[in-house]
């Protein structure tokens, strides 16, 4: 996720540094450090403020037409990052009911475009190319349609219109579907490529923080809910945690396998963004999950997740930073 100082290009998944930055927000609150959570939720708003400066001046600043090739689904699926980064800071300040309809609308407006250029673009290909070209940041469609499901259920539960309901649930449930499909393309390749040789790339963390941002959706949802529709959707949801839970042994395995083959993937990257926010995201939903289930312990799994989300926000940041000196190029 770099951002060429010369012609001022970022790429399309630059917003997952607002995702990261806000779910470490959202878990610090969950867990009391009051301070703490308002600091990166104050660092989230203004990431995202300035980042949406930063895409504008470059598509328009430059009269140039957009240099982003919008018929390409890699890039189409990275933009899901702006609706996942709305709908991360949305959750934070939910609050506040006016930022709430405005990052909504945000949120649903890029969410609707992206997701019927997604399908174009993915239905002009075959699926043996898809798989050659999937990888984890794929999963950020799932990862906005489920930050997505969760602004619904935040605007029925603070407008007291429950009708959202019957749109915050199929939406749930597409965000599930996809989650199942870019896995599916994922593992295909990975069998086929046999990936494994090298370990999993630092965004194939996504895979898990897929079924993390699911969890969290399920669970205010199935709040909302009574009955047989609640039982069902709680059913799913514990179902998308324990899934969730026994993607992080490989994922840790693999990941220092690829380091111990590769030692020049440690070099800072903004892949290294999408490690920060599964882990604040699992923390945050292993909470959740810990109220509805009423097992204490779960509380002090989230708490060690939320303080290794941070260690990696806080070293992710540093390098970031250091990639700032002169002579560097820059990078988010």
């Amino acid at each position: 996720m770099t951002l060429r100082a010369a012609n001022v290009e970022p790429t399309p998944d630059v917003f997952a540094t607002v995702m990261a930055t806000g779910i470490v927000s959202i878990a610090a609150r969950d867990h009391h450090y009051t301070t703490l959570s308002d600091a990166l939720g104050t660092l989230t708003s203004l990431g995202l403020a300035v980042l949406v400066v930063v895409v504008g001046a470059a598509v328009v600043g430059t009269g140039r037409k957009l240099f982003w090739d919008m018929s390409d689904p890699d890039i189409t699926l990275r933009l899901f990052t702006f609706v996942a980064a709305c709908a991360v800071l949305d959750t934070r300040l939910s609050f506040n009911l006016a930022m709430l309809r405005v990052l909504g609308a945000a949120a649903l407006s890029a969410w609707l475009v992206l997701i019927m250029l997604t399908a174009r673009n993915m239905s002009a290909h075959r699926w043996a190319a898809l798989r050659d070209h999937a990888h984890g940041a794929w999963e950020l469609a799932s990862v906005g349609t489920s930050g997505l499901a969760i602004v619904i259920v935040q605007i029925a539960s603070h407008t007291g219109h429950r009708g959202w309901l019957f749109v915050a649930a199929p939406v749930w449930l597409a965000a599930i579907g996809i989650y199942a499909l870019m896995t599916w393309l994922i593992l295909w390749r990975t069998v086929v490529e046999r990936q494994d040789h090298d370990g999993f790339a630092p965004d194939s963390w996504i895979m898990m923080g897929g079924l993390a941002i699911a969890t969290l959706a399920g669970d205010q949802l199935q709040q909302q809910l009574w009955g047989w529709p609640g039982a069902a959707v709680r059913t799913i949801t514990i179902v998308t945690w324990v899934t969730a839970t026994l993607w992080i042994p490989p994922l840790i395995y693999f990941g220092l396998h690829r380091i111990a083959q590769r030692p020049e993937v440690l070099q800072f990257t903004g892949a290294w963004w999408s490690m920060v926010f599964p882990l604040g995201m699992y923390s945050a939903a292993t909470d959740g999950m810990a109220v509805e289930l009423g097992a204490p312990s779960m509380h002090t799994v989230s708490l060690v997740f939320f303080w290794d989300a941070f260690a990696v926000w806080l070293i992710v940041v540093a390098a970031g930073l250091l990639r700032l000196r002169p002579g560097r190029p820059s990078a988010f």
